[in-house]
């Protein structure tokens, strides 16, 4: 009896991953269309330009001016986990060395200019999900702001053709992490 032999495990791994990478550049091709429409764009990158870092730390300012002392702990908080994020993406970026779509993809329309060279993971992303799950921890009341503002800024990479999708997913579970470990410290 003639048994079929299996390829090497390795092989299902690269078949695998190659097949996984080409629906990802599909996906985000996908979402790079949506820039070809101006006011999408705007918005998209209006939403990226303050997930810089200007709108959540315009954010966190206006809570300490706010509420005062009793924001100086959360406060703290998140500009500590935001500083370790930028250091932990920061290292990510420069070991993975992985090339931004617009590098890569023909198709891709490069909307505003990247902030750096690589797109593994997406900073943008940490950022925002490690603010809003803080934010929404201390300030549930401003789960109509935080919360849209934060995916608009994580679809945004994508839209704007930055990043794929599992840059932005790895960005936000990261971003989910900081912002677990904050929590659970304080």
């Amino acid at each position: 009896m003639n048994v079929p032999r299996l390829a090497h495990p390795a092989a299902w791994l690269r078949m695998g991953l190659h097949r996984y990478l080409g629906w990802e550049q599909a996906i985000t091709l996908a979402a790079n269309r949506l820039s070809g429409f101006r006011p999408v764009r705007a918005v998209f990158a209006t939403a990226s330009r303050l997930g810089d870092g200007i709108g959540w730390y315009a954010l966190l300012f206006w809570l300490a001016w706010h509420d005062g002392l009793a924001a100086i702990q959360p406060v703290g908080w998140m500009l500590a986990t935001a500083l370790a994020g930028l250091l932990l993406y920061g290292a990510i970026k420069k070991l993975t060395a992985r090339p931004r779509p617009c590098a890569v993809c023909d198709g891709i329309r490069l909307s505003v200019p990247p902030l750096d060279k690589y797109s593994f993971p997406s900073g943008h992303t940490l950022l925002a999900v490690n603010f809003s799950v803080q934010l929404l921890e201390y300030a549930p009341d401003l789960a109509w702001l935080v919360g849209p503002f934060a995916l608009l800024v994580a679809a945004s990479r994508m839209v704007l053709g930055l990043h794929y999708l599992s840059d932005v997913l790895a960005g936000a579970l990261l971003g989910g992490l900081l912002a677990g470990l904050a929590l659970l410290a304080q």
